[in-house]
C-alpha cells in the first residue's frame, strides 16, 4: 500500500522579543552599516535557487560596488584593524583575559588584514571592466530595463541551471569578501564596546547633553510589543530622541506617553 506523502511542517519564525535600532554618528560607521546590510541581503539571495533570487543577488552586488567605491574603504578598514590589533596585544599576559580567546581574535584580525592587503587596485575594478555586467547594471537603473527583449544574453543566463548561476556569482562576489570580513570585525568590536543603560522617554521625548561623551554609534533597544519608532537627532553636543507611533496611511504621530528603552553608546 502506497504511503501518502508526508506533509511539510510549516515554518514560522518566532516574533522578536526586542527590536534594536542602530544610529551611526559619523559617515564611516554609516557606510559600514549600509554595507553590512547589503552583504547580508546578497548572501540570502545567493543561497536561493530561483532565477529571481540570483537576479536580486547580482543587483545587490552592484549596490555593494557603489557604496564601497565612494571612499578609500580598504585603507580605512586596515588602519582600524591594526589599531584594534595593537589594543588587543596590550592584553597579553593579563590573567583576567583568556589567552585562547585573545589569540583567536588576533588571528582573525590578522587574516582579515592580509586579505584586504591582497586586494589589488580600486575596489571592484574587475566588475567595472566586465562590459556584460556593466550593461546589466546600467539597464537595471531603468524601471523594467532588464526584460528579456532588452538583455537577451542576461535572460539566457537567468535560464541556466541554479548551480551554474551560483558558480558565476561566486566568481563575482568572492573578491569583495575581504571587505565584508573586515567590516564585520570592526562592527562587532564597536557593538561590544558599549553597555546598555535603561532610560525613560517622558511623554515620548528624551534629551541628553553629551557633555564630552564620545560615541560613534547609538543603539536603542525596545520591546517588540512597544509600538513606537525612534526618531534620533544627535551631534557632539546633544542627543534628542522622539518616539513616534507608526501609521500606515496617515502621518506618524508622537507617542504622548512614557516609553522605556535601553540606550547604548558605542565607540572604538
Amino acid at each position: 500500500m502506497a504511503r501518502a506523502p508526508e506533509q511539510e511542517t510549516p515554518f514560522f519564525e518566532p516574533a522578536p522579543v526586542n527590536i534594536s535600532y542602530e544610529y551611526p554618528l559619523n559617515e564611516r560607521i554609516r557606510t559600514l552599516l549600509r554595507l553590512e546590510d547589503l552583504y547580508r541581503k546578497m548572501a540570502h539571495f545567493h543561497r536561493g535557487d530561483a532565477p529571481q533570487d540570483h537576479h536580486i543577488a547580482l543587483l545587490t552586488l552592484f549596490e555593494v560596488l557603489e557604496v564601497a567605491g565612494r571612499a578609500d574603504l580598504k585603507v580605512d578598514l586596515m588602519q582600524e584593524l591594526e589599531r584594534q590589533r595593537q589594543i588587543l596585544m596590550s592584553f597579553r599576559n593579563n590573567p583576567e583575559i583568556s589567552e585562547q580567546a585573545l589569540a583567536g581574535a588576533l588571528y582573525e584580525i590578522e587574516q582579515a588584514s592580509s586579505s584586504l592587503l591582497a586586494m589589488a587596485g580600486k575596489i571592484g575594478q574587475y566588475l567595472r571592466e566586465n562590459e556584460w555586467l556593466m550593461a546589466i547594471r546600467s539597464r537595471a537603473a531603468i524601471p523594467g530595463g532588464v526584460c528579456e527583449f532588452d538583455l537577451p544574453s542576461y535572460h539566457f543566463w537567468l535560464n541556466r541551471g541554479a548551480d551554474t548561476r551560483r558558480h558565476d556569482l561566486d566568481g563575482w562576489i568572492q573578491p569583495m569578501i575581504p571587505i565584508r570580513d573586515g567590516l564585520t570585525i570592526v562592527l562587532r568590536l564597536l557593538r561590544a564596546s558599549g553597555h546598555p543603560e535603561p532610560q525613560v522617554a517622558q511623554n515620548g521625548s528624551y534629551q541628553l547633553t553629551m557633555s564630552g561623551r564620545s560615541a560613534q554609534m547609538l543603539k536603542l533597544r525596545l520591546p517588540a510589543s512597544e509600538a513606537v519608532i525612534p526618531e534620533i537627532s544627535a551631534n557632539k553636543y546633544a542627543l534628542s530622541i522622539r518616539f513616534m507611533q507608526p501609521e500606515t496611511v496617515a502621518r506618524a504621530r508622537a507617542a504622548e506617553r512614557d516609553v522605556q528603552f535601553e540606550l547604548t553608546f558605542c565607540s572604538l
